[in-house]
């Protein structure tokens, strides 16, 4: 049974898939910092704790965000990749990163990580999409 529409507002389209604190900073884990399995996310500054995580990941591959399967190294984990409809929303996490280093004077992103993404976005979007073996479409 698929999960009761508030609306057909686009933005509530988008809340209903993300619009929770810890989605998005688990799609910055990955997207952004290469992050791949739940400990790994465990490790992250925000201080997730285990069941609000292991209720994300499920939440996000239900959504279509992530994919998950069994690690060949060792079965007894698994790896969370992004699909395309994960990597269509690193341009809103990008200008979202960008608002932030705007406007909070204690951002943890550096100057030059900023310089970069407002000069050459379209480049960045290239080259996270290349990790995670996708084309150039961003």
């Amino acid at each position: 049974m698929a999960p009761q529409r508030r609306s057909d507002c686009p933005l509530a389209f988008a809340l209903d898939a993300i619009g929770d604190r810890w989605s998005l900073l688990v799609l910055r884990d990955i997207l952004l910092h290469g992050k791949r399995h739940y400990e790994e996310f465990l490790e992250s500054g925000e201080g997730i704790s285990t069941n609000i995580l292991a209720d994300r990941l499920k939440r996000l591959a239900r959504q279509g965000l992530l994919s998950k399967e069994r690690d060949a190294d060792n079965r007894r984990r698994y790896i969370y990749r992004p699909t395309e409809k994960a990597l269509d929303l690193l341009p809103v996490i990008v200008e979202m990163v960008l608002w932030s280093a705007r406007y909070d004077p204690d951002t943890g992103v550096t100057p030059d990580v900023v310089e970069r993404l407002r000069d050459d976005r379209a480049g960045f979007f290239v080259e996270v999409r290349r990790r995670f073996g996708r084309g150039e479409g961003a």
